[in-house]
């Protein structure tokens, strides 16, 4: 009998330890629930702000340290295909902020973000190169103009979510992602064009 009273004594420290374990447990579950709760609205809301939403105010343009080497070819492909200059530099901000090495995550590239089979389709050699890049980019916008009968707004749908969809929706599609696009062009547009009369 005396032998089997360490045994009792051990089997009763070892629930005390389980009652214990569990106390704590049970007042830290909550605590992990109720912090998991709390972080979970930081994830959402950043992902919120990541996706430009409709009453967001296009930023004012700021124009890129490199713009200037532009210029020329910006002119050169303003006349050849009847569209204003001021637009093309607008378009160029959106799309690559004047960046020639510009590549977006599905695979568009250069100042004017040209997909790789429509640069082949325009005859670009080099979607890096300034040059090739703007003078492709321009081309295909002045078809789009004509296809939407002169119609800037669709065609800038159209250069950004795709003809195909501005035909499926019989306007500029309702993707947030296009209204913002045709708000940040027309935004650096008016900016560019209010510069030139200033000037």
């Amino acid at each position: 009998m005396n032998e089997d009273l360490p045994l009792q004594r051990h089997v009763v420290s070892i629930c005390w330890l389980a009652f214990i374990i569990g106390t704590v447990v049970l007042f830290l579950i909550p605590g992990i629930f109720y912090n998991f709760s709390h972080f979970q609205p930081s994830i959402s809301n950043s992902a919120a702000v990541s996706q430009p939403s409709e009453d967001i105010s296009p930023q004012p343009a700021v124009p890129g340290k490199t713009e200037p080497l532009f210029h020329s070819i910006i002119q050169e492909a303003s006349d050849r295909y009847q569209v204003e200059p001021e637009l093309i530099r607008a378009i160029i901000m959106a799309e690559s902020s004047n960046n020639p090495r510009a590549v977006s995550r599905k695979g568009a590239r250069g100042l004017m973000q040209l997909m790789p089979a429509t640069a082949k389709a325009l005859g670009v050699e080099d979607s890096f190169d300034p040059e090739h890049n703007i003078h492709g980019g321009v081309r295909y916008f002045r078809q789009l103009l004509d296809r939407f009968d002169g119609d800037t707004k669709m065609a800038l749908a159209a250069y950004n979510a795709g003809s195909r969809k501005v035909r499926q929706y019989q306007g500029v599609p309702p993707f947030e992602t296009t209204l913002y696009y045709i708000k940040r062009v027309f935004s650096y547009y008016n900016q560019y064009k209010a510069e030139l009369e200033s000037a």
